[in-house]
């Protein structure tokens, strides 16, 4: 529980570890070395697994060095990314891990564990693997405002990026994607006025 971890740190040391954790998962999937980068919309769901995993469990459940690659693991499986390889991702795993020399490079990584790590987490999240992302009713307010506004390419491009940043925070779990969508394109098309 969330409660158990609030006892050893605070509610900003939580919510730090939580950013750096989907930074982390950030950094596993747009890894360089990799023939392939894997989408945003991936990466965006495999930090909602993680985050929705964390909300119901302890930081002490399960390794979030684990938890992490796992989340992102499963989150190609359903966003129907094609199947990632396991050697391909306890590799962009360690090649995220070296962004952070401050972090033990002794992290032992296993196929087996993230085989094991991905039925907890499929247990914990209770199955409900559908995740709604910004990205669609983005999209479609963008196709409403037609030719509207004058600098419509440039503001859907910063709304796309603030959402890929969204993903970093609990916002698509308090709130739904169509209240983002608007509020990233309000405050982006602000900024243009």
């Amino acid at each position: 529980m969330r409660g158990e971890d609030m006892k050893c740190i605070t509610e900003e040391e939580y919510t730090k570890l939580m950013i750096f954790f989907c930074n982390f998962i950030h950094a596993i999937g747009m890894d360089s070395q990799q023939p392939h980068k894997t989408r945003m919309q991936v990466i965006a769901t495999a930090c909602v697994y993680f985050r929705r995993f964390y909300a119901r469990r302890s930081l002490k459940d399960i390794d979030p060095f684990l938890l992490a690659p796992t989340s992102l693991f499963l989150a190609s499986k359903v966003e129907e990314h094609g199947m990632m390889s396991h050697n391909k991702l306890i590799q962009a795993t360690n090649n995220a891990l070296k962004r952070w020399p401050f972090i033990q490079q002794d992290l032992m990584i296993r196929v087996q564990h993230i085989q094991e790590a991905e039925f907890f987490l499929l247990e914990i999240l209770d199955c409900c693997l559908i995740v709604y992302h910004p990205y669609r009713p983005l999209n479609q307010l963008i196709a409403e405002m037609g030719r509207e506004h004058k600098d419509l390419d440039t503001i859907s491009s910063y709304a796309w990026k603030i959402c890929n940043d969204c993903t970093r925070t609990d916002l698509s779990l308090m709130y739904p994607p169509h209240q983002i969508a608007i509020g990233k394109f309000d405050f982006v098309s602000r900024k243009f006025q």
